[in-house]
């Protein structure tokens, strides 16, 4: 794939992971995009890099002195680690995929019930138990046009894993997203969460390394 259609896919992506997180609408930069998610912990902002070379990563971390801003490269993990100082720690690598949406009908397995429903661009998928407890969720920010559906904080409570539900929530979710008009998916999973979506016809295009900016040691 080009670079310029991962440029696209990632500008795809953000257009609903900041309705869905709620965060502010993407600043344009030469190198890609700066969002400011302003979470009270964990994420003050982040740096989006879809082409990031190794003068533009060290520029921006030069001149990024908040704690808790993100950097968010499309590359692997060891090509971008060295251009970081030791401040800035690695975390867990993404993937970058896209799947075209459908309208599907996934089967609940017995004893759980799921729950959907949209608000403010937002679907969420909530499964539960007979006894009203959480199995498993997950959430899709549509973008500002309504073609793309980007499922994000797929979670599975530990007790449930291992049944199915996963896959019955982004069904769910992708399902209900191709009801609303989207007719893609994009997102950016973990190295777990790739394994699931590969299997629900899911197409990884890149990695993902995202680092933060550590406080300063007192």
């Amino acid at each position: 794939m080009r670079q310029s259609d991962i440029r696209e896919l990632v500008r795809m992506w953000i257009s609903g992971w900041t309705v869905s997180r709620g965060a502010a609408e993407p600043v344009d930069q030469p190198w890609g995009w700066t969002i400011d998610v302003g979470a009270p912990v964990g994420e003050v902002a982040r740096h989006v890099l879809p082409e990031p070379t190794e003068a533009e990563v060290r520029k921006l971390a030069e001149t990024t002195t908040a704690p808790t801003t993100w950097l968010k490269l499309f590359a692997g993990d060891d090509t971008v680690r060295p251009w970081l100082g030791p401040r800035w720690r690695l975390d867990q690598p993404g993937f970058l995929m896209t799947a075209p949406l459908t309208p599907e009908r996934p089967e609940l397995p017995a004893g759980y019930t799921v729950t959907t429903w949209e608000r403010g661009g937002v679907l969420r998928a909530l499964i539960r138990t007979e006894a009203g407890h959480l199995a498993a969720r997950g959430q899709a920010g549509l973008s500002a046009d309504g073609r793309v559906a980007v499922p994000d904080q797929i979670t599975t409570a530990p007790e449930h894993r291992r049944r199915g539900l996963g896959s019955v929530v982004m069904r769910t979710l992708q399902s209900a997203a191709y009801e609303t008009g989207a007719r893609t998916g994009v997102l950016v999973g973990t190295l777990e969460g790739q394994a699931l979506y590969v299997t629900l016809g899911w197409t990884t295009h890149s990695p993902m390394a995202s680092l933060v900016l550590e406080p300063e040691a007192a």
